[in-house]
Formats: C-alpha cells, sequence, structure tokens
C-alpha cells in the first residue's frame, strides 16, 4: 500500500486537509471545500446491477474496477463507496470492500472499525433515544405520549433478538413499554448524513426529525430536546470523508452506508461532492440492484443534490442470470445456454427502467471462472442486437488491465452520448401516487395494496404537511416483488404497503413492503463463524 498521503497527491488534495488515522487511511478536512469550490465539477457515473442473488454480481468490485480501469488508461478518476455494515460483514456477505483484485484496501479496517462513523452514528443515536425517555422519567415536559414514541435505539449487527424489546422494566416512573431496535444503517440518522450538503445542513435536518408525538396527537422534533449541541460534538469527526486506496494505488472515499432496501442505499451527497470537484471522472455505486439502489440514487439523492449522473454502468453476471433462469444453485459451475436465455428479461428489465430515466447505460459482463466462452459470446450478443453498449471486465484475476475494455467504453459513452437525466416522478404529487408509480413503473407490479394503518400514517402525514417528498420504499432486494422468493422479472403481481413511516430529517417518506425488516437476522451459519480459522 501506498502511504495515504500519497493517495492524497494523487487526488490532487493538499496535505494540509489530510487528518490520517495511522498509514493507510484519512478523513479530508471539509474546509477543503472553500478551496475547490471554482473547480468544474468532474463527470459522475453511477454502477448498478441486475436483482441480487447469492450467485455473486460484484458491483462493488466493478465500481473499483472501473475506477482502476480508467486510470489505467490515463484518466484520473475517483471512487466514491458506501461504508460497510458490521451486520452484513458478520452476517450471510460478508465484507464490501471489492474483490480479488478489484479491492479496496486496508480492506479489514474499513469492514470493521474504519475510522470510527459508525460508532458515532449509533451513539447519537442511541443518545436521542435515551434523552426521550429519561425525558418521560424527569416529569414529561413535553407530554411525550410513550406508546408513540417514533425513535428507535439501533445497534450496527444483526440481531433478530431486538427486533422486539420490553424498556422501562421494573422502572417506577415509567411505564414498560414494548420497543424495537433498528440497525444503524436503516435508522434516519444515516440518511440524514448521507443527504446533508454539509455539517450546518445536518444539524438543520436533525433538528427537523420527529421523535414522537404527544398525548394530544402534536408531534414533537429533536430541537425540542435540546441535545443538537451534544450530537454535532459526537459527529464531529464523522462528517469528514474518509479516504482509502484501490490495489491499484486509486484514491477512493468511504463515507456513509445506508442499505438500500430499507434505507437510501448511496454514500454520502458530501463524499460524492468533494470528489466532483477533484477529478474529471467520479464512479459511485448504489446498493442492491437498481430497482432499489439505482432507483433511490435517482430519484431521491440527486434530485437532493442537483447531480446530473452522465453514465450508467449495468452489471450483470452470467452465473445470476442462469439463477434467474431456473438454474440449481449447485449447477452454476456447468454451462446452461436456456437457463441463460430464461434469465435475461431480469437485465432487460433493469435496462428499461434505467432508460426511463434517459441516461446512457453500458452492460458490464463481470467475468467469473466458471463463465464459458459460448455463454458470454450469447451474452454480448444479446446486448448488441438490443443495442445496448456492453463490454467485459476480468478485473477480479487481472486488476486494472482486466477493466481496459470496461473503461473505454465507458469513456466513450461519456464523450459520444448526453445524458439528459431527469426524475421518475414528480415530488409533489400525492403520497399514494409516488408509490405507485414506482412499483408499477421499475418493479412492473399490477396492483399496489394498503393495509389499513398503511392508509391513515399517509393521510396523516399529508395533513402535517410532510406529503411533497421523494418517497424511500423499503422492499426485498431479491426480487421485483415483495416476496424475496420470485426471482426473474415477473409479471401480474401485487406488492403490500403495510406501514408508512415518516423520515422528516430526511425529507423523505417510507413505505414498507411485505415483510421486509428493519433490523436483519443472522444465517444459520454466519460470516463471523467462517472467519474462526482465519489468522
Amino acid at each position: 500500500m501506498n502511504n495515504i498521503y500519497e493517495i492524497a497527491k494523487k487526488a490532487k488534495i493538499n496535505e494540509k486537509y489530510v487528518i490520517p488515522y495511522g498509514l493507510d487511511k484519512a478523513k479530508i478536512d471539509l474546509s477543503i471545500n472553500e478551496e475547490l469550490k471554482n473547480n468544474p465539477d468532474g463527470k459522475l457515473v453511477l454502477v448498478t446491477a441486475i436483482t441480487p442473488t447469492k450467485a455473486g454480481e460484484g458491483k462493488t468490485t466493478t465500481s473499483i474496477a472501473l475506477t482502476d480501469g480508467l486510470n489505467e488508461i490515463g484518466i484520473n478518476s475517483m471512487l466514491c463507496l458506501r461504508e460497510p455494515s458490521l451486520g452484513p460483514v458478520f452476517g450471510l456477505k460478508g465484507g464490501a470492500t471489492g474483490g480479488g483484485r478489484a479491492s479496496i484496501t486496508p480492506s479489514e479496517d474499513i469492514n470493521l472499525h474504519f475510522t470510527g462513523d459508525m460508532h458515532a452514528l449509533t451513539s447519537s443515536i442511541n443518545l436521542i433515544a435515551a434523552i426521550i425517555d429519561n425525558h418521560i422519567f424527569q416529569g414529561n415536559e413535553l407530554n411525550i405520549d410513550p406508546e408513540r414514541i417514533l425513535w428507535k435505539r439501533a445497534l450496527d449487527m444483526n440481531d433478530r433478538a431486538l427486533r422486539s424489546v420490553t424498556v422501562n422494566q421494573k422502572e417506577k416512573k415509567s411505564a414498560p413499554r414494548q420497543d424495537e431496535f433498528v440497525i444503524t444503517v436503516a435508522s434516519e440518522m444515516m440518511a440524514v448524513l448521507c443527504l446533508a450538503s454539509d455539517p450546518e445542513d445536518f444539524i438543520r435536518r436533525v433538528k427537523e426529525i420527529v421523535v414522537a408525538y404527544s398525548k394530544d396527537g402534536r408531534l414533537i422534533k429533536l430541537k425540542e430536546l435540546n441535545i443538537s449541541n451534544a450530537i454535532y460534538k459526537l459527529m464531529k469527526n464523522a462528517f469528514n470523508p474518509n479516504l482509502v486506496q484501490t490495489l491499484e494505488g486509486n484514491p477512493c472515499f468511504v463515507h456513509g452506508g445506508p442499505f438500500a432496501n430499507i434505507a437510501h442505499g448511496c454514500n454520502s451527497l458530501m463524499a460524492t461532492k468533494m470528489a466532483l470537484k477533484l477529478a474529471p471522472i467520479v464512479v459511485t455505486e448504489a446498493g442492491f440492484g437498481a430497482d432499489l439502489g439505482a432507483e433511490k440514487f435517482l430519484d431521491i439523492k440527486c434530485r437532493v443534490g442537483g447531480l446530473k449522473p452522465d453514465a450508467v454502468v449495468m452489471v450483470a453476471t452470467i452465473r445470476a442470470l442462469k439463477l434467474h433462469g431456473g438454474q440449481a444453485y449447485e449447477e452454476l459451475e456447468n454451462e446452461n445456454i436456456d437457463a441463460l436465455l430464461k434469465g435475461l428479461p431480469n437485465l432487460k428489465r433493469h435496462l428499461e427502467n434505467i432508460a426511463k430515466y434517459d441516461i446512457p447505460t453500458v452492460v458490464c459482463i463481470n467475468h467469473f471462472a466458471s463463465d464459458t466462452e459460448k455463454e458470454t459470446e450469447l451474452l454480448r450478443k444479446w446486448c448488441l442486437e438490443n443495442n445496448y453498449e456492453v463490454a467485459f471486465c476480468s478485473a477480479f484475476a487481472d486488476g486494472a488491465k482486466g477493466a481496459i475494455e470496461l473503461a473505454k467504453k465507458v469513456k466513450e459513452t461519456l464523450d459520444t452520448k448526453e445524458s439528459h437525466y431527469h426524475p421518475l416522478y414528480d415530488e409533489k404529487l400525492p403520497i399514494t401516487e409516488k408509490i405507485e408509480i414506482v412499483c408499477k413503473e421499475i418493479y412492473r407490479a399490477k396492483e399496489v395494496i394498503y393495509t389499513d394503518d398503511a392508509l391513515d400514517q399517509i393521510e396523516s402525514f399529508t395533513k402535517l404537511g410532510y406529503g411533497q417528498t421523494p418517497v424511500c420504499i423499503a422492499k426485498t432486494p431479491l426480487s421485483f416483488t415483495d416476496n424475496p422468493k420470485v426471482l426473474g422479472a415477473p409479471d401480474d403481481f401485487v406488492v403490500t404497503i403495510r406501514e408508512v413511516r415518516l423520515s422528516a430529517g430526511a425529507n423523505f417518506i417510507v413505505p414498507l413492503t411485505g415483510a421486509i425488516m428493519t433490523m436483519p437476522g443472522l444465517p444459520k451459519v454466519p460470516a463471523a463463524v467462517k472467519m474462526e480459522n482465519e489468522k
């Protein structure tokens, strides 16, 4: 690894703005923005993917590969990624720093404690919860209704035992009540960090967070608890983007990490905007498949931040497409042209969806060792016959040289095709109309149904003045539907909105579909157990 000051120098960051965390990672002081403000913005490339499967897609790997490939062909490029959550790291997914020779480093540090951002967020979230319960205990001047506290405690871990807990047991001045934890990366606080334009905007948004209702039905905002300065002190260092490097020695910001199935799934606006002032091309990714991460990137992050993405890379793997086409997971090493053909509608649907935003798109065939030449050529031919730009990428095995074809194709697309990006919907539309546009246009549901609770919540939020905001739909990442077992590109299905939550600080509405959980659980054999024999 290069010394982090060398990476900063490569990114044209003056060393006076570098706050080192050892020799291999650093934070970049936001005061650099004053120096950068007159720089022109670079071009922004979003990397997204088909519907994820356990066969693997490699969206983060491809984002790293593209950055390395662009630098390999002589174009300065920066990468912007999300910070991994400890939940998936120790759960099913494992780490989130790429793979093979297309990785960022120091991988283990990034996956675990890193620079402490996740700890600062978790502490801030739980400070708010503690202050609320203490306020009730100390006399409840705000007349908080204990049965209508909206703010949830958090832990950055997959722990299904915390989905339903009883708090205030054996507490004489506070009646016991049922409550729940959310995983840190699904908390509104994480969304606020990643959508804030600067620390001042972060605090302004935090003050607007609705934490509870009073007993007479009044909304109680966080600013009434008088703890915004304490939160600022906890979060002060977390505002600064984290600088690390790829294995090829190229600069990467890793900052913020909201889940895309529950929250909006994009790295911080502060890091992205800083990168755009530093590099002619910035590569970023959005979580899970394009129906979740890309939709939220394009309808929430870009809208809030005034971003105008110039191109999209759609990652597809032959293994995943064969799984969508009905091949058994255990058989994926075997060539299966029929399953590949049957899986292609999943890719086609995602590409059609991105076209609705009027952004040029390149399909990336992310190579796995088991892919056969016949399968690869079939996928490439299908893309060309359907007028989709396509490039092959073998960076997992070959590093930057394996991403040259992809880098050249993306550069060609940026040079010859113009983006006419626009959001999918007008945020001023009624809440139900925005939900149905996403469900029908992106997921392709035939109908959206609402529980009585969801309809009551929508009516309440609309009356309170929160109707004219984007919607951030919480849905399984494993299917276009709200049923994780339905693969491929299904039609003729119904999406059920069971609950709707308000994120007033983030300024969006969160409809929850199906059985989506805001606190994930661990699998039968967690990644933490698989680490047992690692050194």
